[in-house]
């Protein structure tokens, strides 16, 4: 069973930046994402990534400011987050796909424990 962790959450400034990590246990060329979930609202994905690092998906919200990036030597995902806004204020988790494409959202099944963002204004 995969074992994912994070790390690199932290308390920035607006226009702030931060590098969240994601170490990954196991058979680990699968598709990998960035989610976040906010208080009282619904967990959304930030960022998707295939397994050989090519294909890449960044939801319009974070376009231009995060990037998503992987090592597969190091078994680990990255996610890059500039010019923070306190709207990224979230807790960020790393999910592994069933699959080496990124294909959409739903085919994340494994997590994280997640990693707390918060952005002060």
């Amino acid at each position: 069973q995969v074992q994912l962790v994070e790390s690199g959450g932290g308390l920035v400034q607006t226009g702030g930046s931060l590098g969240l990590s994601c170490a990954a246990s196991g058979h680990t060329l699968y598709a990998m994402a960035w989610f976040r979930q906010a208080p009282g609202k619904d967990r959304e994905i930030v960022a998707g990534i295939s397994g050989n690092g090519v294909q890449k998906f960044l939801s319009h919200f974070v376009a231009g400011r995060f990037t998503i990036s992987r090592d597969n030597a190091k078994n680990t995902v990255y996610l890059q987050m500039n010019s923070l806004k306190p709207g990224d204020t979230a807790v960020y988790y790393c999910a592994r796909g069933s699959g080496y494409e990124y294909t959409s959202p739903l085919d994340f099944h494994s997590w994280g424990q997640g990693t707390q963002v918060t952005v002060s204004s």
